[in-house]
């Protein structure tokens, strides 16, 4: 079996995937403030749908704000080699991705405001087919990848 890819995302990314998690939590808090709302001015909830709605509420929040982003950055990994880029990522289902350098048809750079508040960048790779993204690397490295991978695609296609 081949081995992992070796190298990893930023640590930024993952303030940026707690700072998303917060977001959805904020939303998920204005869904359960809507279930009171309702038990209050119309009062047909039973207490325990309450009490279950808040603790669902509660366990969504920890795990989109500290476990899923730290079990997420700890899995990312990405390698680059002359002939392939290779990702690996995944918590429950581990996904390995192969993308042949022939393959490639351009590779960019994007930010969103989260990324570009932390002076990250992510890196998306297309094919005829799909696209794929490298999330969270430092703006420096992100250019660099992207530059290099191009380079070696072109490379391929001229040896084609």
């Amino acid at each position: 079996m081949r081995p992992d890819p070796s190298k990893q995302i930023d640590r930024r990314g993952l303030k940026v995937w707690q700072m998303t998690g917060a977001i959805l939590s904020i939303l998920l808090l204005g869904i359960v403030a809507g279930v009171f709302s309702l038990h209050y001015f119309v009062g047909v909830l039973p207490i325990w749908s309450l009490v279950v709605t808040c603790i669902v509420a509660a366990i969504i929040m920890v795990l989109q704000i500290w476990i899923l982003p730290l079990l997420r950055y700890k899995k990312w990994r990405y390698e680059v080699s002359e002939h392939e880029i290779e990702l690996k990522h995944g918590v429950i289902i581990v996904k390995r991705t192969l993308i042949p350098m022939v393959r490639v048809q351009h590779v960019d750079t994007r930010q969103g405001p989260l990324l570009r508040a932390n002076q990250l960048s992510s890196v998306t790779i297309s094919t005829a087919a799909t696209t794929h993204e490298i999330p969270a690397l430092s703006n420096e490295v992100a250019d660099e990848l992207r530059d290099r991978i191009s380079v070696l695609a072109r490379v391929t296609e001229d040896d084609v």
